[in-house]
């Protein structure tokens, strides 16, 4: 069962109409007693920007590294584009990294900065000249070959170092939360320009991040990792639309998740019995085995709630906090059963506004409340 509104999202191509840029098989990382990665199977393709997220400590950056060479797994295989990279040192691996840190060096200018690699490499100077151009170039920084990374914005020098990466043409380009230290404002443009920027080059791109918003933003794929395990891989709109577990759920965006029983199931619908005594008409997906008398939870997000009483799932709740968020409105509020339920309002001109201590009746429909797994 797919959301008919996942089904508008345009998406890249067909993963198996893809090479396999990157696998990971069976890839366990230990140190000591700690298991930072559990038993990995991973396929990133050619041409994809697949992103890992998850909190810190998940396992995401740890996987980064391993692929990198900076890091070797305790056991399995790490592949890119068909050739194993075990034992192989980071500097002979087709691939480059971006830090959050830049990690570019202060006492050189730009265009040094760039032709470093290809210096090392013993590239030919006509060449060195016309692919740092072309690299800077790609990043928008025409005309800062000469300036010192110390009169560059914390922007400007993330540039520098994706230049840096992508002047070696590498075949996987790994980034470490690379936008991590820029303000808010600045991030957000350069997500978009990333995103851009890895469509024209064509290059894998594998991203870490904790931030949910970004990895929705720029990702084909996404793996949501917990506890050094994945726990599901989709596109952003899959991921958001039809989470597989309770902690996915949680973990993109906001939810409200009713816990209880399920007490029917006709077809691709069930009811189940909250713990607060709420009755919830919710989907279930294709694939479940759920049975009545198990226990499941049902998610529904903040924005597919609405006031009013249109809908398949109706109760009153009493206004607790209100909260103006530009766009919209936050309502958190409480249900007969002492459970907290979160919706969003539109600040449309024709939306009504309601004040802490009301008692309103909210609705949602079964088809966005989805039965998902613990």
């Amino acid at each position: 069962m797919e959301d008919k509104r996942i089904q508008d999202r345009p998406r890249a191509a067909p993963v198996d109409e893809r090479g396999v840029a990157v696998r990971l098989s069976g890839i366990n990382k230990r140190f000591g007693e700690f298991v930072a990665v559990d038993d990995l199977d991973l396929d990133i393709y050619e041409g994809e920007f697949f992103s890992l997220l998850g909190p810190s400590g998940c396992g995401k950056t740890t996987t980064l590294r391993m692929i990198a060479g900076f890091e070797e797994p305790t056991s399995g295989t790490i592949s890119v584009s068909g050739e194993p990279v075990g034992g192989v040192p980071p500097y002979r691996r087709p691939v480059n990294t971006v830090f959050q840190s830049y990690a570019i060096f202060p006492h050189l200018d730009v265009f040094d900065n760039v032709a470093f690699g290809l210096r090392r490499s013993k590239v030919e100077k006509d060449e060195v000249k016309r692919r740092v151009e072309e690299a800077c170039s790609m990043v928008q920084l025409e005309g800062f070959e000469k300036r010192k990374p110390g009169m560059l914005s914390g922007g400007q020098q993330q540039r520098v170092a994706l230049a840096r990466a992508l002047v070696n043409r590498p075949k996987v380009l790994l980034l470490d939360e690379p936008l991590g230290a820029l303000d808010l404002k600045l991030r957000k443009e350069l997500q978009l320009e990333l995103r851009t920027l890895q469509e024209e080059v064509g290059i894998t791109f594998i991203y870490v991040t904790h931030d949910q918003e970004e990895a929705l933003t720029m990702s084909d794929r996404i793996a949501v990792m917990d506890g050094g395990k994945v726990q599901q891989i989709a596109d952003p709109a899959t991921l958001y639309e039809l989470p597989t577990n309770r902690f996915v759920a949680n973990f993109i965006g906001q939810t409200n998740v009713f816990s209880g029983n399920v007490e029917t199931m006709t077809g691709d619908r069930a009811t189940l019995r909250a713990e607060d005594g709420t009755t919830v008409e919710a989907t279930v997906r294709e694939d479940s085995d759920m049975e009545i008398g198990d226990e499941a939870h049902a998610a529904v997000r903040p924005e597919k709630v609405r006031f009013g009483t249109e809908g398949d799932n109706v109760t009153g709740v009493r206004i607790r906090q209100v909260v103006y968020l530009g766009v919209s409105t936050q309502y958190i509020t409480e249900m007969s059963g002492g459970s907290k339920l979160i919706l969003y309002q539109q600040n449309a001109h024709d939306a009504a506004g309601y004040r802490v201590g009301e008692e309103v009746s909210v609705s949602w429909d079964a088809n966005n409340c989805l039965v998902i797994g613990g």
